[in-house]
């Protein structure tokens, strides 16, 4: 199983959507952090349909209560910029994907601390600062699944 981490994500919808992609691979989601909306928030529910039940959720207050239950060395934070591509990184089963928020992304305390395991999603074209939250989870989400399962 993969893990997917949300760090103090602000869009209720994103979140609605990477629930969703959690519920249709079998990862399990992570909220760190303070959130932008309440759990109950319509649009949140919304995006996450009727699946809510089949997701598998874990709320962490803060960073450090998330780092109690994944081990530090799993987690691959996905950031933009940055210089190595998440398609040349070694995923492994029980590994971790942490994503910043949609304004601010990884804290930089954050992205210090795993500067090695830091990858971004290639943007070739340079017209664009960042993705989708949830598009970006499902880019990588997707293709760490493809590589662990062989599909």
């Amino acid at each position: 199983m993969l893990h997917v981490a949300l760090w103090e994500p602000e869009i209720p919808p994103n979140t609605g959507s990477v629930a969703r992609l959690c519920a249709a691979t079998g990862a399990r989601l992570h909220l760190i952090g303070r959130l932008g909306f309440r759990l109950d928030d319509r649009s949140l529910k919304r995006a996450g349909l009727d699946y809510w039940p089949a997701v598998d959720l874990v709320r962490h207050v803060t960073f450090e209560d998330f780092t109690q239950v994944i081990d530090p060395a799993r987690v691959w934070c996905v950031e933009t910029p940055s210089a190595t591509p998440y398609t040349r990184a070694d995923f492994a089963d029980g590994d971790c994907l942490l994503f910043g928020n949609e304004s601010r992304g990884l804290p930089p305390g954050v992205r210090e601390r795993f500067a090695a395991r830091v990858v971004g999603i290639p943007m070739p074209t340079g017209a664009v600062r960042s993705l989708n939250l949830a598009t970006a989870v499902g880019i990588v989400l997707y293709d760490a699944l493809r590589r662990l399962h062989g599909w």
